[in-house]
């Protein structure tokens, strides 16, 4: 595990809230210098706990209005050919292997609810390898960054 200091759990938190943040701006947010700041976000992503700087899509401007998360049990040994084929259709966007009642949850967006029906149906249901699956569509979601700071309740 990589050593970390309170100023980069700072830094891992305020860019986590907005990774197009600017030097300069993060470094008079948190009170340090902008050299110092620069440096730090350089050692952070060699040491890998930056993996990419991105953006979130609002998918619901652009239509995608239905999210749902669906759970499926699998025959292990076709594992690998249904995460395969899963991932060839339009509107999946993660898979999970879990643990629980589920081998793995599918989160995937589409515009219509007849769009999922069809998704879950005609696709996702007539992969060789699922057993069973049962979907959850989103009514409402909330979400907050993850606050990269030193914590005394967990260690």
């Amino acid at each position: 595990m990589v050593k970390v200091d309170e100023l980069d759990l700072q830094i891992l938190s305020e860019l986590s809230k907005d990774s197009s943040i600017s030097v300069p701006i993060l470094s008079k947010k948190i009170n340090v210098n902008s050299s110092v700041v620069y440096s730090r976000i350089k050692r952070l992503i060699k040491q890998k706990l930056i993996e990419r700087f991105t953006i979130i899509v609002n998918d619901a401007e652009l239509g995608y209005n239905v999210k749902a998360l669906t759970g499926i049990n699998m025959d292990a040994k076709k594992r690998d050919h249904v995460i395969e084929e899963l991932f060839k259709i339009d509107g999946v966007r993660e898979i999970a292997e879990v643990t629980g009642r589920f081998d793995i949850l599918v989160t995937m967006y589409v515009k219509s609810l007849d769009q999922m029906h069809k998704m879950i149906s005609e696709k996702i249901g007539r992969i060789e390898g699922i057993q069973s699956s049962e979907s959850f569509i989103e009514m409402k979601s909330r979400t907050k960054a993850m606050p990269y700071k030193p914590s005394k309740d967990i260690d």
